[in-house]
């Protein structure tokens, strides 16, 4: 397979998760899923530049928008780095938490604490059903903690 079939494969899985997710198929919606499988764990600023030198004239205002539709449909996941910044993944339902580093802010993805969804529950839920548990855990990277 070329990178060209792959890309076009790729553009075609795409569509057809907007269209599941009942939004309409448009360029910076299929370029923003592209930038953000290409580059997981990316930034709003850096997607909105990357959409940008892909399709012209597209606003920032736009992408974000668009990240946030495509977050609020559950085919991106958003993921607090820190009270202001925060990065994006492909939603892929599979039941993984984070690291962050925070100097750094290096991102890793690991597994879920202990099976499947959700592998951690309060003490009392309150009377919730509740669905999944997304887990931040922060601390130093191991390249961070040595230059200390």
């Amino acid at each position: 397979m070329t990178s060209a079939d792959h890309a076009t494969g790729q553009a075609a899985h795409h569509a057809a998760a907007l269209r599941g997710a009942g939004l309409r198929v448009t360029g910076p919606r299929l370029a923003t899923l592209e930038v953000v499988e290409r580059h997981p764990h990316v930034d709003a600023e850096s997607v909105a530049q990357a959409v940008r030198e892909r399709l012209g004239t597209v606003s920032r205002q736009a992408v974000y928008d668009v990240l946030h539709a495509l977050t609020d449909a559950e085919l991106l996941r958003r993921v607090p780095v820190d009270g202001r910044r925060t990065r994006y993944e492909l939603h892929r339902h599979d039941n993984h938490h984070h690291l962050v580093c925070r100097r750094c802010g290096r991102l890793e993805d690991v597994p879920c604490a202990v099976g499947a969804a959700p592998c951690l529950t309060p003490h009392d839920d309150l009377g919730f059903d509740i669905e999944i548990a997304e887990v931040v855990y922060r601390g130093l990277c191991s390249t961070c903690r040595e230059s200390t």
